[in-house]
């Protein structure tokens, strides 16, 4: 690993992926900073948020961004060794509770990925992969389904590694594994 690597963490629910996505920023060393999306809004997401919390020792700052992704990457990336944002669904959320005009989030979503490519230091990103499962039944859904995906497509087009976690099992897809002939 270099000092500018660049790390989508994918993953169902309850994958392994924000385990991952820790163990690979503490094998980073230095300064650490972690970037949580999530606005807990009931009591099981607030103990969710504390277990979170609980991982992480005190050599973590954390930073509490539920929209405003690409700004905090582009100014704290040149002060850390590495960041960790967990999660990009959650922040999509977000967003949608703000707009629904798609231009406006897809632009967020350039923005953010441009961000993570120019970062000056090491960025790790932990997603869902909601596009592997049946096609729901409502515009909402259908709606933040897309966006996810196109989410996931323009950071992993910026990250130099893509991770998919399967039941715990962590599976580089990008860079693509390259048998070597017999």
């Amino acid at each position: 690993m270099t000092n500018t690597d660049k790390i989508l963490v994918l993953g169902g629910c309850r994958s392994g992926k924000s385990s991952h996505a820790l163990n690979l920023a503490e094998g980073m060393g230095g300064r650490r900073i972690f970037v949580a999306t999530c606005v807990p809004r009931d009591d099981e997401m607030k103990d969710r948020v504390d277990r979170h919390r609980r991982e992480r020792d005190a050599t973590w700052d954390t930073l509490e961004v539920p929209v405003d992704l690409a700004g905090t990457i582009t100014a704290h990336s040149p002060s850390t060794d590495v960041i960790l944002v967990d999660c990009l669904t959650l922040w999509l959320s977000n967003l949608l509770m703000r707009t629904d005009d798609v231009d406006c989030i897809r632009r967020r979503i350039d923005d953010l990925a441009e961000a993570v490519r120019s970062a000056p230091r090491n960025v790790i990103l932990v997603s869902n992969e909601v596009g592997a499962g049946i096609v729901p039944e409502n515009r909402l859904a259908r709606h933040y389904r897309d966006l996810a995906g196109w989410t996931n497509q323009a950071v992993a087009a910026a990250c130099d590694r893509v991770v998919w976690t399967v039941a715990g099992i962590p599976v580089t897809i990008k860079p693509a594994f390259q048998a070597t002939a017999p």
